[in-house]
C-alpha cells in the first residue's frame, strides 16, 4: 500500500516576509545537444537530482521526428500543474472540494510578426464540474495572481544569462 500524498504547507497569508525575493525551492535542469548538437532536435534534459531525465525531440510540425518530449510540452505540463495547485489552494480556503478540478494548458509556438523571433501563446482551460461560474470566477482570478507561471506570462520573469567561466 502506498503512503497518502501530503498537501503542501503553502498558504496565501504567511509564506513571505521581507522586501526581496526569497527562494522556497530551486531546481536545475541541464540540456545537452545530443547527436545534432541542438537541444530541441536531439537533446537530453536531466535534473540535478536525476528525477527528470528525458530525450528532447522536435515535434513533426517543426520538422522533427516527433519521437520525444519537446519544450512546449514540458512548459504546458508545468503551467497546468502550477495553476492547478494554486486553484486547489484557493478552493480549499473557501472550503470547496478541489478533487474534480482539471486544468488543460495549450502552448502554441510561433513567429512574432513584429521582429520574426519566436513567441509562445498559452491557453488554459479549467474544468470544474458543478461549480457555479459566479463562485469560480474570483477563485480563478486569485489563482491567476498566485500562480508563478501565470505571473510570468503576464508580468515577465527576471532572467539572467551568463557564460560559465
Amino acid at each position: 500500500m502506498s503512503e497518502p500524498f501530503r498537501l503542501p504547507d503553502l498558504s496565501t497569508e504567511k509564506d513571505y516576509v521581507g522586501e526581496s525575493f526569497a527562494p522556497i525551492y530551486t531546481t536545475t535542469v541541464t540540456v545537452n545537444g545530443g547527436p545534432a548538437s541542438h537541444g530541441r532536435a536531439s537533446g537530453r534534459a536531466r535534473s540535478a537530482d536525476g528525477v527528470l531525465d528525458i530525450d528532447l525531440r522536435m515535434p513533426a510540425e517543426l520538422g522533427g521526428d516527433g519521437r520525444g518530449t519537446n519544450p512546449e510540452q514540458l512548459f504546458a505540463a508545468g503551467f497546468a500543474a502550477c495553476f492547478h495547485g494554486a486553484l486547489s489552494l484557493v478552493a480549499r480556503q473557501e472550503e470547496l472540494d478541489p478533487a474534480p478540478i482539471c486544468v488543460e494548458a495549450t502552448v502554441a509556438f510561433g513567429r512574432d510578426p513584429d521582429d520574426g523571433g519566436y513567441l509562445l501563446h498559452i491557453d488554459l482551460v479549467v474544468r470544474w464540474p458543478d461549480i457555479d461560474p459566479e463562485i469560480a470566477a474570483p477563485l480563478l482570478q486569485k489563482a491567476d495572481s498566485l500562480c508563478p507561471y501565470a505571473r510570468m506570462a503576464w508580468q515577465g520573469t527576471p532572467t539572467t544569462i551568463t557564460l560559465a567561466p
